[in-house]
């Protein structure tokens, strides 16, 4: 299976998860916090098995970075979905500053202007998310967890999307 495939697929499994997350945000914390933490692990093992296919050491690095504190959250949320919220909150929080950022850099390093605004919008979304979590927190962990996760899993769907489109353009143009 090709690189982009898997980057596809990831991207797939990504925005299911947000959608999941986003029809279900005002019901009991435990449901959403649950579907939630399945997705970051499937994520997580994704995005780091994908990271060993990544070109350069800086990419393959982040990826693993990030592929592994998905692993770590969705893991935290199953052991204790009620009791943590406030720590979940705050390691979302993280998560998504993170990912935005790093998107936002790898918006810059895209060879293909057409996943450049994707990109770019996806790493910006997912910086404002990690700031509303943190200027209402911490009332924000128990209403706004799910419809932040739902938002911040089906842009980065979107970003691992484009991006897979546009190695698939350039692998077609060399």
């Amino acid at each position: 299976m090709g690189k982009t495939i898997l980057w596809i697929i990831l991207g797939l499994f990504s925005i299911a998860g947000g959608v999941l997350a986003l029809l279900s945000p005002l019901v009991a914390t435990f449901v959403a916090t649950t579907i939630a933490a399945w997705v970051f692990i499937l994520v997580g093992l994704v995005q780091i098995f994908g990271a060993f296919s990544a070109e350069g050491l800086w990419a393959k690095v982040g990826n693993i970075l990030l592929g592994a504190l998905a692993v770590f959250l969705g893991y935290s949320i199953l052991q204790n979905p009620l009791a943590g919220a406030l720590a979940l909150t705050t390691l979302v929080g993280i998560l998504f500053l993170s990912s935005g950022i790093l998107k936002l850099f790898l918006a810059f390093s895209v060879e293909d202007r057409r996943a450049f605004w994707l990109i770019l919008l996806s790493g910006a979304l997912s910086v404002l998310l990690a700031v509303l979590i943190f200027s209402n927190f911490p009332y924000s962990a128990a209403t706004m967890l799910g419809i932040l996760l739902g938002v911040d899993l089906i842009s980065n769907g979107v970003s691992l999307i484009a991006m897979s489109i546009a190695l698939r353009r350039m692998e077609r143009a060399a």
